[in-house]
């Protein structure tokens, strides 16, 4: 085995370990007889692609968000408080309290999006703090096990692991590993299970992170919302109103209406258990709005390093420690929410790599009158800018005064030519520790653990050769279409944990004339052929719900697809080339293929 091979293996055993420790801990802090400790449950609501100027709270009268402008009253507003311009990066951050480069984390999809294994997450902490621990929703952080949310801490998962998804009412979801099929629009769907799952944990603290995945596109919402904003004025406009489109506008506001009654849901269930008091809920954005609309002035959206692409809401509330009404003007960020919770909670950090974040307790509890300047960087795409409580750096070295020009209309850099070149020199050193190497990424994606044996291996991280293209330019959600000849193929670059049999399964879709294509799974030199002999054609799903028409680069429309089982073969451990063709292609299309499943089959007693 290749020193490679062997450093990948002492990572799973780290992470196997690390379980085992936490289950330990678990099981000994619920001794019959022994009291708990009054340490607060945890709450955590993370939308998707909502701006800061997405709420009513921060002063967008063309939308209403009682339930969160409630929580921000009845708790404190961090006013500057920032995430990165995209989605994995924000979640990798809050999951580490590091910055994301940190972890491996450098794109949204095929496979960068993904947590390195030797990060240690927030959810580890809890759990091995004796929290029962939960994610509902988006998780973007890495598919195969052991990138799984459910071998990253979290005892139950319930939503999807990629970036985007196609259509949001009833779609597939991953439950625990296992394909499900959702109930209703999926937000609605994400919180009837939080707050099930909160019930069931109510006597014991407990850990709830709920990713939503909207107001991400595709742009679609229940009737209940949408009809309120089909036909309404947009009364307050993006900066640049000529790039606005107004249908988008709408149907994201609707989203967000959407979005509060679902937290509003979530506070009403820790009501009813009376588990308020001693529950700490926290609600953010992962950054800022995914199109142009009023965000209160500031320069830039998603994707962008200015302020209005990292600049987002911030609500915390824990009753009778934080004070109501709080609006606390110091900078902060998503790689302070480990240190901060785990500080409030007594939860130790033992184990974590040195964190970027720092706690905020001080702040929020309103124990100290001073607070040191630091430096927040935004990265994105080898884009970075600089955040200090008074200026930011932009990408191109301007300087603006965001104390008085938020709206960073004036380049100050000429005046403050000592600020240049201190935050000039921190962004350099920044770039230098992070950013070198970053991109070049050969982790495989994973197969064959005995505790997780299912590996989806879906289009999105596989390669299209010849003349196969995904259904999307978008590659979250799409498959593998344009199959035609025997020249053509699909690989995925993986490595195999656990040698043994595995059972091998291509999720397709064929219409009836082009079925009896003869087709060849391999790895390496070990060969499985399977004949699409049944036809399967079903249609395509999303369109029917979109209320604006998707991009060309947009989210790919879904459908249902079929198991063709090609059986079982033996697999050794190791590192390799899995490739699917076709050997034999009688019609005028193999087929479409969503992905590859492979199970690992339980050794014979």
């Amino acid at each position: 085995m290749t020193p490679q091979f062997m450093g990948r293996i002492a990572i799973y055993l780290s992470v196997a370990i690390s379980l085992l420790l936490s289950r330990t801990m678990r099981a000994a802090d619920q001794q019959p007889g022994q009291a708990s400790p009054a340490r607060p449950n945890i709450v955590i609501v993370l939308a998707d692609d909502q701006g800061w100027g997405d709420l009513s709270v921060n002063g967008n009268t063309n939308i209403s968000t009682p339930v969160i402008d409630g929580l921000a009253k009845s708790g404190a507003i961090l006013d500057r408080f920032f995430v990165c311009p995209v989605c994995s990066p924000t979640r990798a951050e809050f999951l580490t309290g590091r910055y994301h480069p940190r972890g491996g984390v450098h794109n949204v999809t095929t496979g960068g999006e993904r947590l390195n294994l030797d990060e240690r997450t927030i959810a580890d902490c809890f759990k091995a703090a004796g929290y029962a621990t939960a994610a509902f929703g988006k998780w973007h952080n890495g598919t195969q096990w052991p990138y799984h949310p459910n071998a990253r801490g979290f005892d139950e998962y319930y939503g999807f692991t990629s970036g985007h998804w196609g259509t949001y009412f009833s779609p597939m979801l991953d439950h625990n590993g296992q394909w499900v099929r959702g109930n209703g629009f999926i937000i609605d769907d994400l919180t009837d299970h939080a707050t099930a799952w909160i019930e069931q944990h109510k006597d014991h603290p407990f850990f709830c992170y709920v990713p939503f995945n909207t107001p991400h596109s595709p742009m679609q919402v229940p009737d209940r919302y949408w009809d309120k904003f089909a036909n309404a004025e947009i009364k307050l406009r993006a900066t640049l109103p000529e790039k606005e489109d107004v249908p988008f506008t709408r149907a994201a506001l609707a989203m967000c209406e959407n979005i509060d009654w679902n937290v509003g849901r979530i506070l009403q269930k820790l009501d009813e258990l009376k588990l308020a008091d001693n529950t700490i809920v926290i609600y953010f954005s992962d950054n800022g709005p995914n199109s142009w609309r009023w965000n209160g002035g500031m320069k830039g959206i998603k994707a962008s390093t200015d302020e209005g692409g990292v600049r987002v809401p911030f609500m915390i509330r824990w009753p009778g420690h934080i004070p109501t009404g709080g609006h606390i003007p110091q900078i902060a960020g998503a790689i302070d929410l480990l240190p901060t919770l785990a500080d409030l909670s007594g939860v130790p950090t033992t184990g974590c790599k040195p964190l970027d974040g720092v706690s905020l307790k001080p702040l929020l509890l309103g124990t100290v009158a001073e607070w040191p300047d630091r430096m927040i960087f935004s990265h994105w795409a080898k884009k970075v800018s600089v955040r200090t409580q008074r200026y930011r750096l932009d990408k191109d070295s301007h300087l603006y005064d965001m104390q008085s020009d938020p709206e960073q209309t004036r380049d100050v850099a000429a005046e403050n030519k000592t600020v240049v070149e201190a935050l000039s020199t921190a962004v350099a050193k920044w770039k230098k520790e992070l950013l070198t190497g970053l991109e070049d990424d050969h982790r495989p994606f994973t197969v064959g653990f005995p505790q997780f044996p299912i590996t989806p291996l879906p289009a999105r991280d596989g390669v299209p050769h010849g003349t196969v293209m995904r259904s999307s330019g978008a590659p979250n959600c799409s498959y593998f279409k344009n199959w035609t000849n025997t020249e053509d193929s699909m690989t995925w670059d993986i490595e195999v944990a656990t040698a043994g049999q595995y059972e091998a399964v291509v999720c397709y879709t064929c219409p009836a004339p082009d079925i009896g294509s003869l087709v060849e799974l391999s790895f390496n030199d070990i060969k499985i052929q399977g004949t699409i002999s049944e036809a399967y054609d079903p249609p395509l799903m999303g369109a029917e719900h979109d209320r604006v028409p998707r991009g060309i680069n947009a989210e790919s429309y879904v459908k249902d697809f079929k198991p063709l089982r090609l059986g079982l073969f033996d697999l050794p451990a190791g590192h390799g080339q899995l490739t699917l063709r076709a050997l034999k292609v009688p019609g005028k299309q193999v087929a479409d293929v969503r992905v590859v499943l492979l199970t690992l089959k339980p050794k014979s007693p």
